[in-house]
C-alpha cells in the first residue's frame, strides 16, 4: 500500500502477515477515510458492506489479524479459513460440474504447520474437519452465496438469460454518477431499432455527453453541444451527424433519439426536443455490432467516438437519468407472421 501522507516514515517498507481478503479493502478504506456506508441510496436499500477493515494491521504490525473467518466459493468449489485457538484452518473442496455438493470430499490442512497445504487431515482430524464445513454452511447462508449453482455457459452468456442487467422487458434504466458498463452489460444497439430518452436540468451554454458507446474507431454518441442535440454514428471513422434545428432550451428537458434500420445496411437517426421532433438523417451504413468497448453516461469514457469533442467531455448540466428502449423480442409465430406479411406484399 502506498500512502504518503498517512503512514509514518518508519513504517515505509514495512512487511505485514496477517491474514486479509479482498472484502476487507473497502471496510479499511472506509474506516481511514471516516465514512459510515450509507444503508440507502437514491431509495433504494443497499447490501451491507462485508469484511473488516485492518487499519489496527496497517498502524501496528504486532496487531492480531482481524479477518478470523472467511469463506470462499466459486463455481461450485468451496473453502473456509478460520483461525481457532492460535491456530490457522483452512477446508477446500474442488467441485466438479455436475456432481453432487454433498457428496463431494473436503481437504483439511493446518496453516500454521503447513501453510504450502501438503498433508492433508481429513482423515486423521475428522471432528476437526465436520466443524470447518459446518462453518462454511453457515457462512454461505449468511452471505447469500446460497443456493450452489455451478451453471457456466447458462449464467455468463447474457443472450440466454433474461437475468439482469438485460431485463425481459429490454428497457436500460440509467441515473448519473456511474462507472461505464462493459459491454457484456450494456443495451445491445447493433443492428436493430432504439429509442433513447434523456431527462436533464441545463443552463445556457451548458453542454457534454449524455451517451456514447464505442470509441473512436466506431461507436455512437449523444450529446449536447452549442445549445443542440447533437447524434454522431461513427461507422468505422465515416461519421454521420444529425443535429437538432432547434436549440435545447434552459430548464427541465426531456430529450430523445430514435435509431431505425430500413434496410439490411442502412437507417435513420431521428433527434426530438421535448416531444417535438428537431433533426433527422440517413445513416449510409448501419452497424450490425456498433463496438466492443462498452458504453458510458454523462461522459465519453474512452478515445473520443465523436471528433466535435474532447473525451471525456462531461455533461455539465444536471442528468437525471438515460432510458434505452429496445424492440421486443418476436416470438416465433409473430416472425411467422411478419414474414407471411412480407412475403404478401412482394
Amino acid at each position: 500500500m502506498h500512502w504518503p501522507e498517512g503512514f509514518s516514515d518508519e513504517q515505509a517498507g514495512s512487511m505485514r502477515d496477517q491474514f486479509v481478503n479482498v472484502s476487507d479493502i473497502a471496510p479499511t478504506i472506509y474506516d481511514l477515510l471516516g465514512i459510515t456506508p450509507p444503508a440507502s441510496y437514491r431509495g433504494a436499500e443497499q447490501m451491507p458492506v462485508t469484511g473488516h477493515s485492518f487499519v489496527t494491521v496497517l498502524n501496528d504490525a504486532s496487531s492480531l489479524a482481524v479477518n478470523t473467518l472467511q469463506y470462499f466459493e466459486n463455481s461450485g468449489s468451496r473453502a473456509l479459513i478460520a483461525e481457532c485457538d492460535g491456530m490457522w484452518w483452512k477446508a477446500v473442496t474442488k467441485h466438479n460440474m455436475g456432481d453432487d455438493f454433498d457428496t463431494e470430499p473436503w481437504e483439511l490442512y493446518d496453516l500454521s504447520a503447513d501453510p504450502s497445504e501438503c498433508d492433508n487431515l481429513a482423515e486423521s482430524q475428522p471432528d476437526k474437519l465436520a466443524e470447518m464445513v459446518g462453518l462454511w454452511w453457515q457462512e454461505a447462508e449468511r452471505h447469500g452465496v446460497l443456493p450452489l449453482d455451478d451453471r457456466g455457459f447458462e449464467l455468463f452468456n447474457h443472450q440466454l438469460t433474461a437475468h439482469a442487467p438485460h431485463r425481459p422487458d429490454r428497457r436500460y434504466s440509467y441515473r448519473p454518477p456511474m462507472s461505464p458498463i462493459p459491454s457484456s452489460a450494456s443495451a445491445s444497439v447493433g443492428g436493430r431499432a432504439f429509442d433513447l430518452t434523456a431527462r436533464i436540468t441545463r443552463s445556457p451554454g451548458e453542454e457534454g455527453v449524455i451517451w456514447a458507446t464505442g470509441n473512436e474507431n466506431s461507436g455512437m454518441s449523444v450529446f449536447v453541444q452549442n445549445d443542440r442535440l447533437v447524434v454522431d454514428y461513427n461507422s468505422f471513422n465515416n461519421h454521420t451527424i444529425v443535429e437538432s434545428s432547434t436549440r435545447v432550451p434552459a430548464g427541465d428537458v426531456m430529450l430523445q433519439v430514435h435509431l431505425e434500420r430500413d434496410t439490411r445496411t442502412t437507417g435513420w437517426a431521428e433527434v426530438s426536443i421535448n416531444g417535438e421532433t428537431s433533426g433527422r438523417g440517413q445513416i449510409p451504413f448501419y452497424m450490425r455490432m456498433v463496438s466492443s468497448i462498452g458504453s458510458s453516461v454523462g461522459m465519453d469514457h474512452g478515445s473520443a467516438v465523436s471528433a466535435r469533442y474532447q473525451a471525456p467531455f462531461e455533461f455539465a448540466g444536471t442528468l437525471h437519468d438515460v432510458t434505452i428502449q429496445l424492440p421486443a423480442r418476436l416470438s416465433a409465430s409473430e416472425k411467422a407472421a411478419a414474414a407471411a406479411n412480407e412475403m404478401s406484399r412482394q
